[in-house]
């Protein structure tokens, strides 16, 4: 499949580091008129953002532009998994799930409001979570494990989501999926909220 116009640009990118929408105009044989329009697009949605405006003569200054840094990667997930190997089962994962936690919702607020609470917390961190009813008791889906890469030698990190979720809806839940298969073949984990 031939890859966008914006994935072009992305790749760009990530080989050079920083650039301005001439100097992707230049190398990627389009207008700078069209370099800025996509670039422009690519800002607005968080994939790249203005690092700083040069002046190269009379006029405005340009942008100058590199990767966001959620698309720039990092190194995380093999230090995380390091940590985990080093610790040797030592890491209590349920006060890693509280401290996650971070604020207690309580009793004292209705369990509805509690979800969404939960739901926002989630997504901040990259779950891509909702909640929805089921005829056994609510129930939390994620979307996307945080966690993916290193998942698979350390499932122990589900015990850690299940106590954040316990802690933030100060309920009892129970894991009923892990990385199960949806719709388009998508992976999902389901926890049921008691």
């Amino acid at each position: 499949m031939p890859q966008t116009t914006r994935q072009i640009i992305l790749d760009y990118l990530k080989r050079h580091g920083t650039v301005s929408s001439r100097e992707i105009a230049g190398a990627l044989q389009m207008t700078p008129a069209n370099a800025r329009y996509h670039l422009g697009i690519l800002a607005s949605d968080g994939r790249v953002k203005v690092i700083s405006r040069r002046q190269i003569s009379k006029g405005r200054p340009e942008k100058v532009y590199q990767l966001a840094g959620t698309l720039m990667g990092n190194n995380l997930a093999e230090l995380v998994e390091v940590l985990l190997m080093e610790a040797n089962g030592r890491v209590r994962m349920e006060a890693l799930g509280i401290r996650l936690a971070k604020d207690r919702y309580g009793e004292d607020q209705p369990l509805m409001d509690r979800m969404a609470a939960t739901v926002e917390h989630l997504n901040a961190r990259n779950y891509h979570s909702h909640w929805e009813a089921g005829a056994e008791g609510p129930r939390v889906v994620f979307g996307n494990c945080p966690y993916s890469a290193i998942i698979g030698s350390h499932p122990e990190l589900c015990k850690m989501d299940r106590s954040m979720l316990k802690t933030m809806l100060d309920r009892d839940v129970e894991q009923e999926a892990k990385l199960e298969k949806g719709a388009g073949g998508k992976p999902y984990c389901l926890f049921l909220v008691k």
